[in-house]
């Protein structure tokens, strides 16, 4: 089959790999019809994301038609139409029985790797390194789904892939992030990041009942797409964020903050971002966190900072002092997708939803390593790549 595969840094090929076969009786074999490029698929890209393995199949944003189906499977059947979220869950363990599905505690088969640099393991994902298990990814013609019935949903077969294929990661966390932060009706809620899960938490803030959005990025399209969504924005390469949101919040601070940023910010100019690429440039496994210092210097006094940008390393110059001074709480995780995705479904099945607007490029898998480029630089108004597998 053909598949996206990890050759190194800024090195992702489109390779004939073997087609994969059950391993364990709990799992499906999928033909996928869709598939996604993710913006934490840029951190592997970028080699920001430790233990990669030339080799590794790259993806977690998957759906297609359920082709083989293991003897210990109940709930799907050949023909089915299902949508593969990127966490692998057991739904058996402690974790998964609390619904914290993302720490799943069974599902991750490298986990002392993990364990070494987390001090416990999280659970297996797509394509996502032997951190996270070492599973092949979702950006291929075929994908075994591991733990069926506990993992995946089943969507009906005469919706269109792109309405329900977002329900694999970004809808979710963009969910996700603007639930883990606590809104409160009225809420100002600031956003760090436009790509995809940025606006999913913009549109998000919006549902869980905030008074007001702003969102800060620096791509003119990104920003247009975050105004489509009804929010406030801030360029940051034309004004200095902490004074522009002192401003608009009249001295207050931003009530809740979302980082969607995460491991990369490309934050010119500002000397805390200078010094983390410097360290990056010569690598030092340091993480460029910008993104969340600001977010913890613009929320207000007793405020939630709630993370979904991807961290993978040790980021330097926390502000640990406005953190602990102010009285701010973070909530930060993988997003506990199985709990949310049957609920999203439903919103996108009475029309009250359609993730779709985030698409900007469709196209065959063999033009998936130039489009890893052109999504990484930001070129031609890209901001969310969808594959076809099996496109001509």
């Amino acid at each position: 089959m053909k598949a996206i595969v990890w050759h190194g840094k800024e090195d992702v090929r489109c390779d004939n790999v073997p087609d994969p076969k059950i391993e364990d009786q709990r799992n499906l074999i999928i033909k996928v019809t869709s598939t996604a490029i993710c913006g934490s698929d840029l951190h592997l890209y970028d080699l920001y994301v430790p233990a990669m393995m030339p080799g590794d199949v790259l993806g977690h944003e998957p759906m297609g038609e359920v082709v083989e189906v293991g003897s210990q499977v109940t709930k799907f059947k050949k023909g089915d139409k299902v949508v593969v979220p990127f966490t692998i869950v057991c739904g058996q363990c402690w974790f998964c029985q609390k619904q914290f599905y993302s720490c799943c505690d069974t599902t991750n088969r490298d986990k002392e790797k993990a364990a070494a640099m987390m001090g416990h393991a999280p659970a297996g994902l797509y394509g996502y390194s032997h951190l996270t298990g070492a599973y092949q990814g979702g950006q291929a013609q075929y994908l075994q789904v591991w733990h069926a019935d506990a993992s995946v949903v089943k969507v009906p077969n005469e919706i269109p892939d792109e309405k329900v294929l977002f329900l694999s990661d970004a809808f979710p966390t963009g969910y996700f992030a603007a639930e883990q932060a606590g809104i409160e009706p009225g809420d100002t809620v600031a956003v760090w990041g436009c790509g995809p899960v940025g606006q999913f938490a913009i549109r998000s803030a919006w549902m869980l009942g905030a008074g007001r959005v702003i969102a800060i990025d620096n791509v003119p399209e990104r920003l247009q797409m975050a105004r489509d969504g009804k929010a406030e924005t801030v360029n940051f390469e034309e004004v200095t964020v902490y004074d522009r949101l002192q401003e608009m919040t009249k001295g207050r601070g931003a009530d809740r903050v979302i980082d969607a940023v995460g491991c990369e910010a490309h934050y010119a100019g500002y000397i805390d971002a200078v010094l983390d690429k410097a360290k990056t440039l010569v690598g030092q496994p340091v993480d460029r966190a910008h993104a969340l210092r600001e977010a913890i210097m613009c929320c207000r006094k007793a405020g939630t900072v709630s993370v979904v940008g991807v961290y993978a390393n040790f980021p330097d110059k926390f502000p640990m002092g406005a953190f602990m001074n102010k009285g701010l709480q973070m909530r930060a995780a993988q997003t506990h997708m199985q709990r949310l995705t049957q609920p999203l479904l439903d919103k996108v099945l009475k029309g009250e939803f359609d993730p779709s607007f985030v698409i900007t490029h469709r196209l065959p898998i063999e033009e998936g390593p130039a489009a890893y480029r052109t999504f990484r630089d930001k070129k031609d108004n890209c901001i969310k790549v969808v594959l076809k597998p099996w496109a001509n």
